[in-house]
Order: structure tokens, then sequence, then C-alpha cells
């Protein structure tokens, strides 16, 4: 009996660990995972100020499994039919059951010149472009411009503002998202607070805007022309290759078949309420626990002798998180409940929060170098 989980993002490594505890010795768990390191997706924005927390953010893949037999190489296809996933050397892996934790891809939504003039942020080679950019270019001034006010975008936007401040640059950071308001999938309160902190780092929101166009110096908008000299898009997710650039939609029980799941960003997920799942780490680890546990009782039942009971019915996902926390520059903001915290307060906490989740995957020495890169950088 074969168990895959492709991706080692938060959902893959979480998966992953619970299985390794829950499912029955005789079966056998694989990880597929392009590089040999597990990336704490949420504290990447932080490599462009400070390159050296790259260190407690990357945690060998290694380190965090005891059974599971890790794989490195990319997923390039899915044969759902057959059973089968092929990877880029040629060769493929069988499985009984498949747990997808790809995650998402930046998509550009088919605007001209977006892709091919825009900087991304999802890995640590980003981060470490978007500063040597940064350093080339803005640091005498000029703008630098953000598409899309996600959590991502918003912290990109409070760290270049940061940043500008240390090096003392004359650099406008301009901050555009198509809807009307900064954080457009977070409760009214919360969305105040963003824009009142951002404000505050002296970014600027240009909300209620379409990109329409980029060319190699300018972003061609509904409401008019921005000349920049920096372009970072982080206005939307997109599926993985493997999923052909999908992100398939999944009912509570995450599954696409009987034999085939997809956790966090990989998939767009309504919960057992009927209500549309954020794409959010905390969202993408809670979904992992519910799967772990549907798909380990899977596997114990058929494995088992006994065959008489009925199979297992899978235990639906329910969206139910306490609150939010996003960086902002050398700030955060969080919501707890219906409560909103600011400044040094919000900050603590999502230094907790970025600590806490380190010292479940066991990366202790990590989580102590995030909270003293987190409070006292």
């Amino acid at each position: 009996m074969r168990v895959l989980v492709l991706g080692a993002g938060y959902a893959g490594v979480t998966l992953a660990r619970d299985l390794e505890r829950k499912l029955p010795d005789s079966a056998d768990l694989t990880v597929v995972n392009d590089a040999p390191t597990h990336l704490v997706q949420h504290e990447v924005h932080r490599a462009i100020r400070h390159p050296a927390i790259a260190d407690a953010i990357s945690i060998p893949l290694s380190d965090l499994f005891d059974r599971a037999n890790v794989v490195t190489d990319r997923v390039t296809g899915l044969d759902r039919e057959a059973r089968r996933v092929h990877l880029t050397d040629g060769d493929s892996l069988d499985y009984d059951y498949c747990a997808v934790c790809l995650g998402g891809e930046t998509t550009y939504f088919g605007i001209p010149g977006l892709e091919e003039h825009a900087l991304p942020l999802k890995r640590l080679d980003d981060a470490a472009a978007i500063r040597e950019r940064f350093f080339e270019s803005c640091t005498h001034g000029g703008t630098v411009v953000i598409g899309g006010a996600g959590l991502s975008g918003i912290q990109i936007a409070g760290e270049l503002a940061a940043l500008r401040d240390e090096e003392s640059a004359a650099t406008d950071i301009v901050l555009l998202e198509q809807l009307n308001t900064v954080a457009p999938a977070f409760d009214p309160p919360f969305q105040r607070a963003v824009r009142n902190e951002l404000l505050d780092c002296g970014v600027e929101i240009r909300t209620g805007t379409t990109v329409e166009r980029a060319t190699e110096s300018t972003v061609e908008t509904d409401t008019g022309d921005i000349d920049y000299e920096m372009l970072i898009w982080a206005g939307g997710i997109g599926g993985a290759d493997a999923m052909e650039n999908e992100r398939p939609l999944v009912r509570a029980d995450l599954r696409l078949d009987a034999r085939t799941f997809v956790v966090g960003d990989a998939a767009r997920a309504v919960d057992a309420d009927g209500e549309p799942v954020p794409a959010s780490a905390s969202a993408a680890i809670r979904e992992a626990k519910v799967v772990g546990k549907n798909i380990a009782d899977q596997v114990r039942y058929e494995l088992s002798e006994d065959h008489d009971e009925f199979p297992p019915r899978p235990d639906p996902y329910r969206f139910d998180v306490p609150g939010w926390i996003v960086s902002v520059g050398d700030s955060a903001v969080a919501q707890v409940g219906p409560q909103i915290f600011r400044g040094s307060a919000a900050k603590a906490m999502k230094a907790t929060v970025g600590a806490g989740y380190l010292t479940t995957v066991g990366a202790v020495s990590q989580a102590v170098d995030l909270v003293e890169e987190e409070l006292y950088e």
C-alpha cells in the first residue's frame, strides 16, 4: 500500500508528519518535493530586507521526517486513472492514495507584458532578486509598484517601505488593488487596520485599479499609467504545472476522486458549511490534519482482514481559525476574534505564531532564530 504526498509546503509537511504516526507499519509513505527543504512561506518577504533569515525559514526535509521516503524531484503530471505520478527525470510513481499539496503559483491572468516585466515572490531566489533590483534601481528615487493587495502584496509593500526608510531612499512605494479595499478577503475591521498601518509606513494605496498592461518601465491601468523602476506582482494564485495550471474545486472531503486528495493552495476548497476557504497557511495546515486522518482510516480499513464493516466515512473539513496576522514592515496587524491589534503587540503575536509552527515540526533552533529576527532586528 503506497501513499504519496506531493509537495512539502505547509500542507505537505503537516500531512506527511501526521501520516507517519497514523499509517499502519506495512504502508509505504513517500514525499515528493522539488527541493530538499521546507520553506516557511509566510516569512519569505522578510528575506528582502534581512537575507540572513533564510537559514531560519529553510528546514531540511531530512530533519522533519522519520519514516517517510523523500524524493527530490519535480512533479510534472498526475494520471488519476492509472494512479501514477510523473516526474521530470522520466520516472513515475504509482499510488494507492495520493495527496496533492503542490501549493499555488503566481498567475498573471494573461495581462500583456506582466509576466515578462514583473517580479514574483514565491521563493528565496525571488526575494534576493527583489532586493538586488531595489539597490540597483530604487535607492536614488523612483517608484516601486506592487500589484495585488492580498496578504502577500501587503507584506511586500511594508517590507520595501521599511527598507526604503533604512536606506534613506527617496522611493515611492505604490500598492495597487483591483477591488475596493486592501486585504479584500478579510473582515472590514482587519482591512481598515491594515490600510492604516500601510499609510503609516508611507505606502501609497490605489484600490479600484485594474492593471491592463505592463511595459519595461510603465504599468498601464484603467485609472492612468504609472512609471516604475521595479514592478512586483502578487495579484493572484494559479495552479501548479502538474495540475495544468488549474486549482480544482474540491468539496469538504478535499477529494478529486476516492483515492486522490488536494490540500492547501493547490485547490479551491469549499468547506462543510459551503463557505469558500481562503488561501492561507492556517487553512492548509488544518486541511492536512483532516486529510491525514481520512487517508489513514481508509488505509487501515483496506489492510484489515475483516471487511464486514462499512468503509470509514471521511471527516469533512470546516474552516475555523482564531484570527489573522500580517506583517507590515516593522509592525503588524492581528485579528483575534473581533479584537484588532496593531504595532508591537501584533508583531509579538506574529513571532509567536511563526515560532510555534516551527516548533510543531521539530525545528526548534530555527524557531529561536526566527523570534530573534522578528523581534530584535
